[in-house]
Formats: structure tokens, C-alpha cells, sequence
């Protein structure tokens, strides 16, 4: 609303939207999030086991705490010891995403919008932390907003599964306080992201080594997030992943035809995950005559330990063997302005959305009482379909055979002899 002393005028944003001035959405941007101190290990790997390794790990429960302790040891030797007090950038780069995201957003929504940032194992941004915050500030809509490649159980999923619970907490009343709510799942197959992806690698290229070696001799590594074969019936997010190296893929092939998917999988027994890994994939490009070979992680929108460690140990192993060979390690796509802008256009129509809904009116507390009425409706419709069936076949087979002939005679209109003779 823009104040003037003589009335008040709505916004431009608010007469297209045609709804009412006082709502308001709260834009959740979501994202893994990663310690910022070495005494958090534990906690975050406990709950890393309980809503990740539980969708696909058979593992018992109780061994969670004890496994999240022997685990937060050798990230400690990993961080503190091999790369030298090693403080991930997640947090900070998640943060000037959710700044420049939301400064795109208010050039055309203003106050009627704000971007939150929510982490799924870090305090004190964890879902149900954020949203009391956004209850409490008076926002009545939700855009759920997993900033993440690809839409799966592991990524997106238990970003809706933390809100979700969340919300249930924060129900107080008869109604509701959540009026609206809309999902972003992914995009893994927006044109505009496909494109940046391909244009950043050929970018690099061009600055950095077509001085030195041939298009045919330059390999490149793609790489997703590895995926779990199995994952106890949900969404893996193989699917998506593999969609978008094709469609990447297309953009860069007849310029650069080593190329090669790469899954940076975590390396948990017994588990199958998506092959070829990152090394596999370098191991082979340099086999097919790769003088170079570039790192380009399509899979992940955010910098993280497995973009910067896990990609720094395959090239260290590499380098070893093949020292002859250059490696280029690309970073994410990160607070790049046209991922911003087009991450905010994403948002755009999903917020215009929420503004022009009709506000929802939801009493959690009928949840119950509806369940069992649906019920105890289902039950009272199986007893009269089996009785009706027990009914209809006590009958006596000549009533059958007699039914079934009249019901011909009509629709045939016999003449009279030929109804006698069908009785």
C-alpha cells in the first residue's frame, strides 16, 4: 500500500492481483544447510539419518545416535585435519540467494511479500523455527520453496515432510492460521537453467584451456546428486537427474563430445547407488583421450561439502595418477544474477497465485472425526454390498434364467408367442 495523505492507493502489483491488501505471503526458501561449528556434528547427522538414510537404509532406529557420534569423528578428522579447518560457505551462499532472490521479488510485490530461509538440520533456521516466525510477523500464505535441482524424497520431499509437521504444531484455535499454500518442486527442466548450466562450461572452457587443448581432447564431468537405486518406494530423483545431463548434455555435445555423467554418491554399504560416480566418469574421459577435464556440478543450485571436499579428494586421487591431465573445478550456480532473476520469475506466478486465491478456512482439529466418518462409511457400504450379494445369490436359478430372458423380450419387443415360449 502506498500512503498518500489523502487516501490510500493500491500498489500496481496489488490491482493485478485483484486480492485483498491484507494478504500476505511468506516466500520459504529451503536448502540442506551445514554446521558452522564442529560441536554440531552429531546433532546434524542424527537428524541427517533419521529423514535421509531412513527413506532407503536398513538400519534400526536405536543406532542412529551412536552411529551419528562415530560419523560426526570422522567428519572432524575430514573438516579440522585434512582440509585444514574447513568451514563450509553453505550457509553464507544460501543466504545471499535468499537476499537476492527476494530483492527481485519486492521490486514488484513490496511489503506483501518476504523471503525466509529454512534449513532442514540446522538450528535455529529449522522448518518449524521459521515457521512460528512467519506466523508470528502475520503472513497468512505459503510458497514452499526448496531451492533444489531435482524434486525427490532426499531433497524436496522432506522439506514438505518438515513442513508439514510443523504446521501441525503451530495450529491453535478452530481455524487454521495458514490461509494459502502453493509448492515449487524443482527445476531440473527449466529451459533457462539448462541453458546458464551449458553457457557456464562453455565459458570456462574458453577462458581457461581452449588455449591449450582441443575441443575433442577436453572432457567433461556433469555431475548430480548421487541417488539410491532403492528408496522403499519413493522418488529417487534418478529420473530428473538423468533428464537434465541429457538436456545439458545436448547443449554442449558437438562442440565437446567427451562428456560424462558423474554421481557424487555417498559411500554407504550394501546400498546400490547411480553409476558412473564423478571418478568413474573422469577415469573414463581421460581413457578416450581427455588432456582436460572440467567439473561442472548441474545437480546442485548451493556449494556444499560434497561440491567442494568430495570433488576435491577425486581430482587429488586423479592428479596422482594422471598428472598430465588439467582439472578444472567449477563452482555451483550460487548468487549468479540470472539464477537469481530466473529463481525469482519461478516464484513469481506461484505467488500472483496465492494473492489471487480465495482464502482457505481449515479446521485440523475435524481431521479425526472426518477419518472416522469416511470410515464408518466404507464399512456400512461393504455390509450392504454383501448382503445385497449374499441376497441375490440365494436366488433360485430358474428366477436368474427368467430375469434375464424378460429382460431381452423388451428389448427385442418379441411378438407374443416368442415372450410364451421364452418363459
Amino acid at each position: 500500500m502506498v500512503a498518500t495523505p489523502e487516501r490510500l492507493e493500491q500498489t500496481p502489483a496489488e490491482l493485478s492481483s485483484g486480492a485483498a491488501p491484507s494478504s500476505r505471503v511468506a516466500v520459504l526458501l529451503m536448502g540442506y544447510g551445514e554446521v558452522e561449528s564442529y560441536e554440531d556434528f552429531a546433532n546434524y547427522n542424527e537428524q541427517a539419518l533419521n529423514l535421509l538414510t531412513a527413506k532407503f537404509a536398513p538400519v534400526p532406529t536405536w543406532l542412529y545416535p551412536p552411529l551419528a557420534k562415530l560419523l560426526a569423528v570422522f567428519d572432524l578428522h575430514e573438516w579440522q585435519h585434512q582440509h585444514d579447518h574447513f568451514i563450509s560457505p553453505h550457509n553464507a551462499i544460501f543466504e545471499q540467494q535468499r537476499a537476492g532472490i527476494e530483492a527481485r521479488l519486492k521490486e514488484k510485490w513490496g511489503d506483501r511479500i518476504k523471503v525466509f530461509k529454512a534449513f532442514n538440520f540446522c538450528a535455529p533456521f529449522l522448518p518449524e523455527q521459521v515457521l512460528a516466525q512467519i506466523q508470528a510477523e502475520g503472513f497468512d500464505k505459503l510458497l514452499i520453496y526448496p531451492l533444489l535441482v531435482v524434486d525427490s524424497i532426499f531433497t524436496s520431499g522432506i522439506a514438505v515432510e518438515q513442513v508439514n509437521k510443523a504446521l501441525a504444531k503451530t495450529f491453535v484455535g478452530s481455524e487454521h492460521w495458514l490461509k494459502g499454500t502453493r509448492y515449487i518442486p524443482s527445476f531440473y527442466n527449466e529451459p533457462e537453467y539448462i541453458d546458464l548450466m551449458a553457457r557456464l562450461v562453455e565459458d570456462k572452457i574458453h577462458a581457461d584451456l581452449a588455449v591449450a587443448h582441443l575441443p575433442s581432447q577436453t572432457g567433461i564431468v556433469l555431475m548430480n546428486h548421487g541417488c539410491p537405486h532403492k528408496a522403499k518406494g519413493f522418488t529417487s530423483g534418478i529420473d530428473e537427474s538423468q533428464a537434465l545431463y541429457e538436456r545439458v548434455r545436448e547443449k554442449l555435445i558437438h562442440r565437446y563430445p567427451l562428456i560424462s555423467v558423474g554421481w557424487l554418491n555417498h559411500q554407504t554399504p550394501l546400498i546400490e547407488w547411480t553409476q558412473p560416480n564423478a571418478e568413474l566418469a573422469a577415469k573414463n574421459l581421460i581413457d578416450l583421450g581427455a588432456t582436460a577435464l572440467v567439473f561442472m556440478p548441474i545437480g546442485f543450485a548451493t556449494e556444499n561439502h560434497e561440491t567442494l571436499l568430495d570433488v576435491d579428494h577425486i581430482i587429488h586421487g586423479l592428479r596422482r595418477r594422471h598428472p598430465e591431465v588439467t582439472y578444472v573445478q567449477m563452482p555451483c550456480v550460487n548468487d549468479h544474477p540470472d539464477f537469481l532473476q530466473m529463481a525469482a520469475d519461478w516464484a513469481d506466478g506461484q505467488i500472483a497465485d496465492l494473492l489471487e486465491a480465495e482464502a482457505l478456512a481449515v479446521n485440523p482439529s475435524l481431521a479425526i472425526a472426518l477419518a472416522q466418518s469416511y470410515a464408518d462409511h466404507h464399512h456400512h457400504e461393504h455390509s450392504h454390498g454383501h448382503s445385497h450379494s449374499h441376497d441375490s445369490g440365494s436366488a433360485h436359478p430358474t428366477e436368474h434364467r427368467h430375469a434375464h430372458g424378460h429382460t431381452h423380450d423388451h428389448s427385442r419387443q418379441p411378438s407374443h408367442g416368442e415372450h410364451s415360449h421364452r418363459h
